[in-house]
């Protein structure tokens, strides 16, 4: 269910600059440039973005988004899901990754995969209650820090 005051839509062109500062302020210096995000949509990947009601008290504008890679046959890999800290506990995490999972099945993907810097417990947790299990770390993958990435994986065929 989508929490009270957000509506999910495609993530666009225009969204690109409004998703930077929140980048930069989740990630730091492992934070996506505008033209990582250009070549995801150019690459039509699907992207989407959590926007806040005008007015209400989140501040409106992008609350979060998430994206999406298609790896035909059958694997889907998330590509990011990143909450605006003032929006997060509210279920916009949540509601991202359940529209990145139905999207995954709907185009026939059996495997969703994703990768999670092996530091980030909340995210993990997040990630287990959907079924996604560790199968492997990629060591001092994410730079400059030097953080190794947990990559977990949940199968279709497990979770219907």
């Amino acid at each position: 269910m989508i929490p009270a005051g957000v509506r999910l839509e495609r993530f666009r062109w225009w969204h690109v600059e409004q998703v930077l500062p929140i980048e930069a302020d989740l990630f730091g210096a492992e934070r996506w440039s505008a033209a990582m995000f250009w070549n995801e949509l150019a690459n039509g990947h699907f992207y989407l973005v959590a926007l806040g009601a005008d007015g209400a008290d989140d501040g409106g504008g992008v609350l979060g988004y998430a994206g999406l890679v298609v790896a035909p046959p059958d694997e889907a890999w998330v590509q990011n899901i990143a909450v605006r800290r003032d929006a997060q506990r509210r279920g916009v995490g949540r509601v991202l990754l359940e529209a990145l999972l139905a999207e995954a099945a709907r185009r026939g993907a059996r495997h969703t995969l994703l990768e999670v810097a092996a530091d980030n417990a909340p995210a993990q947790r997040l990630y287990a209650t959907y079924g996604f299990e560790p199968i492997g770390v990629r060591r001092g993958y994410y730079q400059p820090s030097n953080t190794d990435a947990l990559v977990m994986r949940r199968s279709q065929d497990d979770h219907g």
